[in-house]
């Protein structure tokens, strides 16, 4: 089964193309300076080195987010082109699922952080130890204060990565002290492969979406949200 993973939730993105449980190829590109037409192009680049056609693709996966509201609506959008166009499955993959599918085998609790901004993470809270990724939290958007409060009752370390380290590494480390483990670089960004082979196992299980259907995990109300929200409540008086 030939899938296309699109990955676009922070700044570094990504696509790769999964034959079954082969990676064949993937790419990473710099999203801050990414629209649809360089993904596109992105796309096109990774396909002719794997000397695929677009119309061999037996599925689509997308990361969904939370992350970059910006980069899922171009993520998204290109995806569902793509489907609707080609007539291709698509599978939508919750961003800090593929985060904590990079660490299998982990001894210790995983926990993916991304830079929500605005002072808060979005995050949540798996074990990897049976080799799978088994989600023990729900998704959230909160404070990295609040997050280490919530970690402070478990029982032993737990490894945090993502984009959320850069940012908020030393604040990690002074509320848990040996507790807190990072994972390695190269492993703290969402991966394009991790989001191909998530999107191949829920098309595998018949959890295809129709492009339509397809939304983005926010978490947390966009600014336009808002700025409607502000709008309908009117005046205070």
């Amino acid at each position: 089964m030939k899938v296309l993973g699109i990955e676009t939730s922070t700044l570094v993105g990504g696509v790769a193309l999964l034959d079954d449980e082969t990676l064949v190829a993937e790419h990473t590109l710099n999203v801050a300076l990414t629209h649809s037409e360089r993904l596109l192009s992105a796309i096109d680049q990774l396909l002719a080195a794997a000397r695929w056609r677009l119309g061999e693709l037996d599925g689509v996966a997308v990361a969904v987010g939370p992350g970059s509201f910006t980069g899922l609506r171009i993520g998204l959008a290109t995806a569902k082109g793509l489907a609707f166009a080609t007539g291709t499955p698509l599978a939508g993959v919750p961003t800090l699922d593929a985060l904590a599918r990079t660490l299998p085998f982990a001894r210790h609790p995983v926990c993916p952080i991304l830079d929500a901004k605005k002072g808060e993470v979005y995050a949540s809270l798996y074990r990897t130890d049976r080799g799978e990724a088994e989600r023990l939290w729900g998704y959230l958007a909160v404070s990295p204060e609040e997050l280490c409060g919530r970690l402070k009752g478990l029982d032993g370390p737990v490894i945090f990565l993502g984009d959320g380290v850069a940012a908020y590494r030393a604040l990690l480390e002074t509320a848990l002290g040996a507790a807190a483990l990072f994972a390695p670089p190269g492993s703290r960004a969402p991966s394009a492969a991790a989001v191909a082979e998530l999107g191949l196992r829920a098309l595998r299980a018949g959890q295809a979406t129709a492009p339509a259907a397809l939304v983005p995990l926010y978490i947390r109300p966009s600014e336009a949200e808002l700025a409607r929200a502000r709008r309908h409540a009117g005046p205070l008086h």
